[in-house]
């Protein structure tokens, strides 16, 4: 079963609010996705979240939109902004993307997000959302899978 960000969002309303809060914050994210040869790719990207979805939008014959095509499985990285203080935590998403096609729908995406006429769209489908964040001097991990409750592991320095 394929889990959308609506899904996530009716499962942890508190924790996705957290981490759309997280995206927010930055315009420019890091995109992880794999080469035909199977190495990784690093790239930046904007992400939204609208009409109950996470979008990853990317021009016309960008290398990660050919990744993504040829192996859906990606990972999204929150931009973790200056400094030291990771305000709001450290946030990834991980999953599989899937392509848009459908003239209406890339049409709504382009109003609503001044999207330039040509471009590749992909829906996210979530198989995992992570945040990393400090507290005093523990470290807090919260983890969610679909299907599964938010779990929380705080550990110390011991």
């Amino acid at each position: 079963m394929a889990f959308r960000w609506a899904d996530f969002r009716a499962a942890e309303p508190q924790f996705a609010q957290l981490v759309e809060q997280r995206f927010a914050a930055y315009t420019h994210h890091v995109l992880g996705t794999l080469r035909k040869d199977g190495s990784p790719r690093l790239s930046g990207l904007e992400a939204t979240f609208r009409f109950d979805e996470l979008w990853l939008g990317m021009m016309p014959r960008s290398y990660k939109a050919y990744d993504l095509r040829r192996d859906p499985r990606f990972a999204l990285f929150a931009n973790p902004g200056g400094g030291t203080a990771m305000g709001g935590g450290d946030v990834r998403i991980g999953g599989r993307a899937v392509e848009v096609t459908d003239p209406a729908v890339m049409a709504r995406f382009a109003d609503e997000a001044d999207a330039p006429q040509a471009f590749h769209l992909f829906r996210a489908e979530l198989s995992e959302v992570v945040r990393t964040s400090v507290d005093g001097e523990l470290l807090v991990v919260e983890t969610w899978h679909p299907g599964e409750p938010l779990r929380t592991v705080r550990r110390g320095n011991d």
